[in-house]
C-alpha cells in the first residue's frame, strides 16, 4: 500500500497532532494504564512513541517499509509483521488499538468480521479495543479532489489524490512529484478502503464476542469505536 511512500510518510502526516490522539487513548483505558497494548496498523510508530510510557507496547503492521522506519524509532518494542485480518501472537493484551482510520483496509465486511474477531482473540478479559473508522458510505464523495504538499528544506512533495468507488470499496489513487537533493521523482499509489457503516462496524464488534459502544468526534473527527471484553 504505501510501496512508494513510506519513507516520506512521517512527512506527509506531520499535521497529525499525536499527543493529542493518545491523550485520548490514555484517558478512555485509564483503567488499563500499566498493561498491556498492540497497536495494529502501527506504521512509523509515531502513537507507540508516546503509547510506551504508559503500557507494555507491541506493534503489528503489514507493510515492511513502514516497519522498517518503526523499528529504528521503537528499540525494544516487539514489532509483527502480519495482516490484520488473520493473525496470532500467541498472547493476549489490555487494549488493542487500529488507528488513523486503517480499519479501512479490510475492504470487505467479511474481512471486517475476521479483523475484529482477531482483535477480540487477543485481548484480555476486562479488555478493550479502540479503532477509528474510515468514511463511511454517505460521507464518501468520489468527486472530492485533494491536494497535500510538504515544505521542507531538504524535501518537497506535491501529493494529488484522484478518488473513485467500485462497488463498496473506495479507491484512492495518490500521485506524487517529489524533489529531494538526488533529484526529482514522480511515483504513484492505489490505496482500496471499504465504505463501512455504522451497523457494520457495530455488528462486527458484538460478532466479535465484545459489547459495542460509539464515541463521537473520537481522535481525529471521524468518531471512535471500542469494543470491551
Amino acid at each position: 500500500m504505501f510501496t512508494k511512500s513510506a519513507r516520506f510518510y512521517d512527512a506527509l502526516y506531520s499535521f497529525k497532532d499525536y499527543a493529542k490522539e493518545c491523550g485520548l487513548i490514555l484517558e478512555l483505558a485509564k483503567d488499563r494504564l500499566g498493561g498491556s497494548l498492540l497497536d495494529v496498523a502501527c506504521g512509523t510508530g509515531k502513537h507507540l512513541e508516546i503509547l510506551r510510557e504508559s503500557f507494555e507496547c507491541e506493534g503489528l503492521d503489514l507493510d515492511a517499509g513502514l516497519l522498517a522506519i518503526a523499528r529504528e524509532r521503537l528499540s525494544g518494542i516487539p514489532l509483527h509483521q502480519a495482516d490484520m485480518t488473520a493473525f496470532d501472537l500467541g498472547k493476549r493484551f489490555d487494549v488493542v488499538t487500529c488507528l488513523f482510520s486503517a480499519i479501512g483496509y479490510g475492504e470487505t465486511t467479511e474481512r471486517l468480521d475476521a479483523t475484529l474477531r482477531c482483535f477480540a482473540a487477543h485481548l484480555n478479559e476486562g479488555g478493550l479495543v479502540l479503532f477509528d473508522p474510515w468514511l463511511s458510505p454517505d460521507v464518501w464523495d468520489p468527486n472530492h479532489l485533494h491536494a497535500l504538499f510538504v515544505d521542507e528544506p531538504d524535501l518537497k512533495i506535491a501529493r494529488m489524490s484522484a478518488p473513485r468507488t467500485e462497488g463498496n470499496v473506495s479507491i484512492v489513487g495518490f500521485e506524487y512529484l517529489i524533489s529531494t537533493a538526488d533529484g526529482i521523482e514522480r511515483a504513484s499509489e492505489e490505496h482500496r478502503l471499504g465504505l463501512f457503516t455504522h451497523e457494520d462496524y457495530m455488528a462486527a464488534i458484538t460478532g466479535g464476542g465484545l459489547s459495542a459502544e460509539f464515541v463521537e468526534g473520537g481522535l481525529m473527527g471521524r468518531g471512535l469505536y471500542i469494543g470491551r471484553f
